[in-house]
């Protein structure tokens, strides 16, 4: 067995992984979002995938599990199971498609309403807690300059 030979080049090594933004966006992300992870969590026993399809159903209405994965970036099989989770608690109900029977049509129950209007209000809370570290105007380039890093305009 041969042993592995120090990088000679560890010491002249000027790449900071704590300013490279990548690493930076997700560990931003993730202390960001633990908070109110907590919430959908403890209230609802929510994973974030399924509160994600929450939302969306919530904010647009009716939709398929494809558009909900287009429109959240989330994987079909992510998506598939959060519907499965949310559709045994009853918090939305699936409809076949009359015209593509490998499609169904999603929407919230008058439960799955009720815990998107108490989330939203805190995630709202949530937000403006978050928004507080920073000006109105940083707050507004921040939201920019991530809307454009996702491609959301």
């Amino acid at each position: 067995m041969t042993e592995k030979s120090p990088n000679p080049e560890a010491g002249k090594d000027t790449f900071d992984l704590a300013d490279f933004l990548p690493f930076l966006l997700n560990q931003a992300a993730e202390e960001s979002s633990l908070a109110f992870q907590n919430v959908y969590k403890d209230r609802y026993g929510m994973l974030r995938t399924e509160w994600r399809v929450l939302f969306h159903l919530g904010m647009y209405g009716r939709m398929t599990a494809k558009e909900i994965g287009a429109r959240a970036m989330m994987h079909k099989t992510k998506v598939s199971r959060a519907v499965q989770r949310l559709a045994e608690r009853r918090f939305l109900n699936r409809t076949r498609d009359a015209r593509d029977r490998r499609s169904e049509h999603l929407e919230l129950t008058p439960a799955g309403e009720a815990a998107y209007r108490d989330l939203r209000g805190v995630a709202r809370d949530y937000d403006a807690k978050l928004a507080r570290h920073f000006t109105s105007g940083e707050v507004a380039l921040l939201r920019s300059m991530l809307r454009q890093l996702a491609g959301i305009r």
